[in-house]
């Protein structure tokens, strides 16, 4: 795909050959237009090779705009709705991707991420894409005709797709260029933050997590806005993660506070009362390794009961059962900060919707520019949401581009 010119005309210039930007190349060039498409990193698709450990969870079967974040929750529902991941999935069975679901609708490549982008890459250079890597863009001309200027030379075409993706994992291509893209448009931009990242500890849990680090456990997280999700949280040396501190993560805010209960699945009060009725002379930890790995028992019961951890089930009143209860199931935690954007999964924030079409993705004000991908304000849940956006987005911007048939 790099056998083209270095520079001249094209229908179309795409900025970023991750997931939107290949999506939206392919579906542009298989209408007809010429695409140029040009990628700052020295390779396209990085995300998609490191996604789902090398696997990538490339949709989810339970896709809906609920599992999105934005500032405007309407945004996405057109995109989602004309590109579906019934339609992604049907191209991945069309190119003959074996896939399997890991658990909650999320689908991963059997093989290799690699198959996945593989069949990106080869419906792009079917259709005439042209794509050049380890190129930076160093000026962008907007009007009737866009000029990008880059290491590579100048090149030109009557309409721009800005998919460059957000600030998360900068090793991984990650930028602030988009953004700086949209402010020369004068579009707005909503505070960024790291989102699906893991959070970290200062206070005197951070040696107790460092302790525990390696082990999970099946926990109920929820922010104080209200939102939570059950799944299995990971103790790391720094902190907490796992797909259950990865989601709420989302939904958490520098200084906040975060709610964890251990024994999501069960009334741990009612069995506490149930075992001193029937068996008194058990102790707490005993009744907690009903529902904790020992070493997670004796280790969190430690921390969080102390001397009572030994007591036995008898000597502890009504009230006194209903109060340890509490401490198991509503333990409160303040993180000190998220671990940032080195390893966040997505970038929450971005460019402010109001400024976008939500039917072409192209920007209001200058129809001839569109952004899509992370780079906007929507961002979904855990779980092949944030890929499906990407699937979406990148077709309809792709279907929405004029064909000007330039030669």
């Amino acid at each position: 795909m790099n056998n083209a010119k270095n520079t001249g005309a094209y229908d179309v210039i795409i900025l970023g050959a991750g997931a939107a930007g290949l999506m939206c190349a392919k579906t542009a060039a298989a209408r007809g237009l010429q695409v140029l498409v040009l990628e700052k990193s020295n390779k396209p698709g990085k995300k998609i090779l490191m996604s789902g450990g090398g696997r990538c969870n490339f949709t989810n079967m339970y896709c809906a705009p609920e599992y999105f974040l934005s500032a405007n929750p309407h945004f996405m529902k057109s995109a989602l709705s004309r590109y579906t991941q019934w339609d992604f999935i049907q191209w991945v069975e069309d190119k003959g991707i074996a896939y399997h679901e890991k658990e909650l609708g999320q689908l991963f490549c059997n093989r290799s991420a690699k198959d996945l982008l593989n069949a990106l890459l080869a419906d792009c250079e079917d259709q005439g894409v042209t794509l050049h890597c380890d190129v930076t863009t160093e000026q962008v001309v907007t009007g009737s005709t866009i000029k990008v200027q880059t290491t590579l030379g100048a090149f030109t075409a009557p309409q721009l797709v800005v998919a460059t993706g957000g600030l998360s994992i900068p090793k991984m291509g990650g930028s602030d260029y988009g953004y700086q893209l949209a402010q020369q448009l004068s579009l707005d931009i909503l505070p960024k933050r790291a989102g699906l990242v893991p959070l970290m500890f200062s206070d005197e849990h951070k040696q107790l997590f460092a302790d525990l680090s390696g082990s999970s456990v099946r926990a109920e997280v929820t922010a104080e806005n209200g939102q939570s999700f059950t799944h299995q949280i990971l103790f790391t040396h720094r902190g907490l993660s796992g797909p259950a501190i990865l989601q709420i993560s989302s939904y958490w805010q520098p200084g906040e506070s975060i709610i964890l209960n251990l024994i999501p699945d069960h009334d741990f009060l009612a069995n506490l009362i149930e075992a001193k009725l029937n068996t008194p002379q058990l102790s707490v930890l005993q009744v907690l390794q009903r529902f904790l790995p020992k070493r997670l028992a004796e280790t969190l019961g430690k921390f969080i009961s102390g001397a009572d951890l030994h007591r036995e089930l008898q000597t502890f009143s009504q009230k006194q059962l209903a109060v340890l209860a509490e401490m198991y199931t509503q333990w409160v935690l303040k993180p000190a900060a998220s671990e940032g954007y080195r390893t966040a999964e997505v970038t929450l924030g971005g460019v402010n919707t109001d400024g976008l079409s939500s039917k072409t993705m192209a920007v209001k004000d200058q129809p001839n520019i569109y952004f899509i991908g992370e780079v906007v304000d929507v961002t979904g849940h855990l779980g092949g949401f944030n890929f499906q956006w990407a699937w979406s987005s990148g077709y309809v911007a792709g279907m929405s581009l004029e064909t000007f048939y330039i030669t």
